[in-house]
């Protein structure tokens, strides 16, 4: 028998059955791990060649730091440009993040928990939001920002990003605010409780998983987009991360190590965000399927 094996003992008949394996395949983990290996590469290699030197880096690129010099990155964090590229990263990525938060939820409360004319066309409108990338929108973007006379601050960005990140977190959260069984509301309604006063001490704290996890994705966008600032701003006082790594990488060309350094100071903070709250993105993710 496969899944036992059957011996005899005082005339009795013992079914033994074999221990599962609980580890699963090797061959699985071994591809898992060359895929890990294979993504985190890059970003070691980045991190590690800010603490070495350009005749090091010269003469064995793919060599570790003989010493490890960590003057790189002092002189980084004594440039008060960097830290202004920063703030206006953590500005922009922030008030997005609210922006979305916000306008997410409040929307997907009402597609989620009311039945009305065109609801089922409006779910679609945001779910055929997710197919169009920014790029394809940039140049009208552009366009439409400097009539309006916002481009070259934050708001250029801000308000695109808000306008393309609702579509992902109102798919993520309609799942979770249907979810919500009706007793409850009924049960809030009938202790003298409002729709507001329902929406915020009741819906919010149930949806947490799904709030975190589309505030979390919406930041990592933020702090990670190019593009957009890209078209948007001109001036170096306004340039985000990404655009000051652009900037350092040309003004900088000679020096390798300190554009390295550059680069990693510029990831680190999205990155460490990332693998904080890695759990809250999964969870959340896991409840929008089941919802």
């Amino acid at each position: 028998m496969s899944a036992s094996a059957v011996a005899a003992r005082d005339g009795r008949v013992i079914h033994v059955r074999h221990a599962k394996n609980h580890w699963g395949s090797p061959v699985i983990y071994f591809i898992a791990l060359c895929l890990i290996a294979v993504c985190l590469a890059p970003v070691l290699y980045i991190v590690a060649g800010g603490f070495n030197t350009n005749s090091r880096l010269t003469i064995d690129p793919s060599g570790l730091p003989s010493p490890w010099q960590v003057n790189q990155y002092l002189s980084l964090l004594k440039m008060p440009l960097f830290w202004r590229m920063a703030g206006n990263s953590a500005f922009i990525a922030l008030i997005t993040v609210a922006a979305v938060v916000v306008l997410g939820v409040s929307a997907s409360f009402v597609l989620s928990r009311y039945h009305f004319k065109g609801r089922n066309a409006m779910y679609m409108l945001f779910a055929a939001g997710l197919m169009f990338p920014l790029s394809v929108a940039i140049q009208p973007l552009y366009i439409m920002m400097t009539r309006i006379h916002l481009a070259g601050t934050p708001w250029s960005v801000i308000l695109p990003q808000v306008a393309f990140g609702l579509p992902q977190t109102v798919i993520i959260l309609t799942p979770f605010l249907a979810a919500i069984p009706l007793e409850i509301e009924e049960a809030a309604t009938v202790d003298g409780c409002s729709r507001l006063s329902f929406f915020v001490r009741m819906v919010i704290p149930l949806s947490a998983p799904g709030v975190i996890t589309v505030a979390i994705l919406n930041f990592i966008g933020s702090w990670n987009s190019y593009l957009l600032p890209l078209y948007m701003f001109s001036d170096q006082s306004q340039y985000t991360l990404p655009l000051g790594v652009q900037w350092f990488s040309t003004a900088h060309s000679q020096d390798t190590a300190q554009v390295l350094a550059f680069t990693s100071m510029s990831m680190i903070p999205a990155l460490v965000f990332f693998l904080a709250f890695e759990r809250r993105i999964v969870g959340g993710l896991t409840g929008a399927v089941k919802g």
